[in-house]
């Protein structure tokens, strides 16, 4: 999928409020302030909430692909042909296109790139978000890593113009980050990356951080001041991811029955059997889980 044409987004996607911006047209506007690498699934999410409240304005974030910007996958495909596949090349130039309207990039798939993010931005603070291995493990598996492998988001993917770029995207950097068996593999590169980062970032300029150590570590670390009056953030937590992403589903099957309304017969008829199968799909593995 790397160097895949930009398209724009149809103007019937109603029921998704996604923005539609090429970045391969972008530059950078802000400095890169902070690099965030700790793995997703160890408070990624509310630590881009509060980097936007001190200040750090946009924080990039896989939100940013999945829900905000779906052409950002595009680059991010290329990204991944340049370092994985030896196609293209991927450096400061095409960073800046992607990420330049942020001053703080965290969670996936950044990670996969932290070497060459830290490379490309060498006067970024570094900060290592992290938990227990278990129970990121435990966490991940009933959330993102069942999302890579979501037969509804595949299936939304063939039709939709948001879920079409942005799925194989994350099934391609699922696999590759996670040698294609999260559940084999996942706490082993876990640990093998924290490793890496510990041993290639100088202490001085990194911060390892725990989500429940509150503002103090963090504006301290940014040499920033800390919020008054302001809890720290708490977003994204497991309970809700899968049905928020089943809510994306859905919207996202309006959009591609509204554009069929649109266009006219024959394309409805081509979407009902879609929905057909994809109710059928969903029925199935609802009776595979009872």
């Amino acid at each position: 999928m790397a160097f895949q044409p930009y398209t724009p987004k149809p103007i019937t996607d109603v029921f998704t409020a996604d923005t539609d911006i090429d970045r391969r047209k972008c530059q950078r506007t802000v400095p890169m302030k902070v690099l965030a690498l700790g793995l997703g699934r160890t408070g990624t999410a509310s630590l881009r909430t509060a980097l936007k409240e001190l200040g750090f304005t946009d924080t990039y974030h896989m939100m940013s692909a999945s829900v905000e910007n779906p052409p950002d996958c595009l680059m991010w495909q290329d990204a991944f042909a340049a370092k994985f596949d030896g196609q293209g090349t991927f450096g400061r130039e095409e960073w800046d296109k992607l990420l330049g309207h942020c001053q703080a990039v965290c969670d996936w798939p950044a990670v996969a790139f932290a070497q060459e993010l830290i490379e490309a931005y060498p006067d970024a603070k570094v900060i290592l978000t992290t938990r227990d291995v278990d129970s990121w493990h435990a966490s991940t598996t009933k959330t993102v890593d069942w999302r890579a492998n979501d037969p509804e988001l595949k299936l939304v993917a063939q039709w939709d113009w948001g879920a079409g770029l942005y799925q194989p995207m994350l099934k391609r950097f699922w696999d590759t980050f996670f040698k294609g068996d999260f559940k084999k593999y996942g706490k082993s590169v876990f640990n093998d990356y924290y490793a890496e980062l510990r041993a290639t970032v100088p202490a001085d300029n990194l911060l390892e951080y725990r989500m429940g150590q509150g503002w103090g570590p963090l504006c301290e670390f940014l040499e920033v001041p800390v919020p008054q009056g302001k809890k720290f953030p708490h977003t994204n937590d497991t309970d809700g991811f899968v049905d928020r992403c089943k809510a994306r589903n859905r919207a996202q099957m309006m959009n591609v029955a509204f554009r069929a309304l649109v266009m006219g017969g024959g394309v409805i008829a081509a979407v009902l059997s879609a929905s057909v199968t994809f109710h059928r799909l969903g029925a199935r593995l609802s009776a595979f889980r009872a």
